[in-house]
């Protein structure tokens, strides 16, 4: 029984385990030979910092912090669960505050306001960046001033307790692991310089980000000595700058001594590629040469061609060369008998979503990876998505029950994704994990940071079957029938309530 004149909905701060408290976790296993971003361990075991510490997956409008940070658009009217949720607890007084007064916020900003009705004393509006693979560094820029603003914001007001929510959405097109590394790496950087300002910082995560922080957090904030050597491993080798903020030695302006200098003095001037570690040179960069879209070569599994002589004429060598492979490969997919593939019922177009999306179901305890001919398993997935994939679709993949002879490898996984062509990866609209393990969310990471990038911002990982509701009607989803059972299983009946997902 609550004491008298105690919320119950409300959640206290100080009764959460902090980061430290937390026993270390399992090592993520690495890949066969693997090399190493970082020398030395980018972030040391600190059990001070690890004591200011929170992650919680929950409702953030529960938290008596000081200050808890609401993630919105510039004027304040994004429609989601979050900010429709706190808007409707904080009272009017808060939209009247917001909509007449403040009006609007920019993007990277932060604006502040008091918590009215809620347990909080104050919230932190801010904005996040929408995402543009061209642009990535500006977004990437972007977050992070969102994240060390509001920092300084609580610093500035004197905040003890800060709960920050999730600040990068996916309804933005930003990667969700992506938007992870900015938020760790910025509050790390922020607590190594400023920490005395804080007793508690709260990661607040709902159900389909906090896998990702759960898996990247040792990383930034390690409590063993193994989980200092992962991150050598696991973390990118750019962490930004001493604040974690992103930087691009590209864009670093030279600075020169003598404003009379002639052209052909350029070359005594300081090498920037050495001094930023950089491979790239202005000579060498695709620019100069016109050469054709780099993130698309690499989508496609190709290098960019720096050292050709005719870096335009390989290009074009290389992707001619890919098209011919996947035309072989389909013309085998038409005449070949698929049967004994096909007949194992694990690859299958099911309906369509909301959308009108064509979704493909991939049933993973069927695919027994060590018995199935992987030859005719490639062939097939061509013969089926080819027609499929010449306009957007989407992909579910249920991980339900699956064993290990059920897990392909990592070198299998790369060899599909390399043969197929550019549409599949262009035209994918979104693939969702069903019922991840521990397993599918170091792989997918592993794989989406190292191998496919570009399709990072597109894989979600999800609870339960309800939680597609969102974006494929049920009349619209068949699966096996094993599957809704180990759903409610271990989820229940109607536990989802429409609305509350991202999708």
């Amino acid at each position: 029984m609550e004491p008298l004149g105690v919320n119950p909905q409300i959640v206290d701060v100080w009764s959460l385990s902090t980061w430290a408290a937390s026993e270390p976790g399992t090592p993520p296993l690495l890949p066969p030979q693997p090399s190493p971003n970082h020398s030395m361990p980018p972030f040391r075991v600190s059990q001070d910092l690890n004591n200011k510490i929170c992650f919680w997956a929950g409702d953030i409008t529960r938290l008596n912090a000081e200050g808890i940070v609401h993630t919105t658009n510039e004027t304040f009217n994004e429609q989601n669960g979050y900010s429709t949720r706190l808007l409707f607890k904080a009272g009017p007084e808060l939209k009247n505050e917001l909509y007449n007064n403040i009006k609007n916020c920019k993007t990277g900003e932060v604006c502040l306001t008091d918590g009215y009705k809620l347990a909080a004393r104050y919230i932190l509006h801010t904005v996040g960046p929408r995402y543009n693979i061209k642009y990535h560094t500006a977004a990437e820029s972007a977050l992070h001033y969102c994240y060390r603003r509001t920092l300084q914001y609580a610093v500035e007001k004197k905040m003890h307790s800060l709960a920050l929510c999730v600040i990068n959405s996916v309804r933005r097109g930003y990667p969700p692991d992506q938007g992870a590394h900015i938020a760790l790496r910025t509050v790390r950087r922020f607590l190594e310089h400023w920490g005395q300002s804080f007793e508690r910082i709260i990661f607040v995560a709902d159900s389909i980000d906090a896998s990702i922080y759960e898996i990247l957090m040792p990383l930034y904030f390690p409590r063993s000595s193994q989980e200092e050597e992962c991150s050598c491993y696991l973390l990118p080798a750019d962490l930004g700058d001493e604040f974690g903020e992103p930087v691009l030695p590209d864009r670093q302006i030279r600075i020169i001594d003598n404003p009379q200098h002639k052209y052909e003095d350029v070359e005594d001037s300081a090498d920037l590629a050495s001094q930023f570690q950089s491979s790239v040179s202005i000579g060498d960069h695709a620019f100069s040469h016109m050469e054709e879209d780099i993130d698309k070569q690499r989508l496609l599994g190709g290098q960019p061609s720096y050292a050709t002589a005719d870096p335009e004429t390989a290009s074009m060598t290389s992707d001619l060369q890919h098209k011919q492979r996947y035309e072989r490969l389909l013309r085998r997919a038409k005449n070949e008998d698929l049967s004994e593939v096909s007949g194992i019922g694990c690859l299958y177009q099911c309906g369509v979503d909301k959308f009108g999306r064509p979704v493909i179901i991939f049933i993973g305890k069927w695919f027994k990876f060590n018995e199935i001919n992987l030859d005719k398993a490639l062939l097939y997935l061509i013969y089926l998505l080819d027609p499929l994939v010449r306009g957007d679709y989407v992909v579910i993949y249920f991980h339900t029950i699956t064993g290990t002879e059920n897990h392909p490898s990592l070198s299998w996984i790369r060899q599909v994704y390399e043969v197929l062509e550019y549409k599949y990866k262009k035209n994918l609209k979104a693939f969702y994990i069903v019922h991840p393990t521990l397993w599918t969310k170091i792989m997918t990471w592993w794989f989406t940071t190292f191998m496919a990038p570009q399709i990072k911002h597109k894989v979600h990982s999800v609870p339960g079957v309800e939680y597609l509701y969102d974006i494929i009607d049920p009349d619209q989803l068949e699966i096996p029938a094993y599957i809704t059972e180990h759903d409610m299983t271990i989820n229940g009946i109607r536990y989802y309530k429409p609305g509350s997902a991202s999708s």
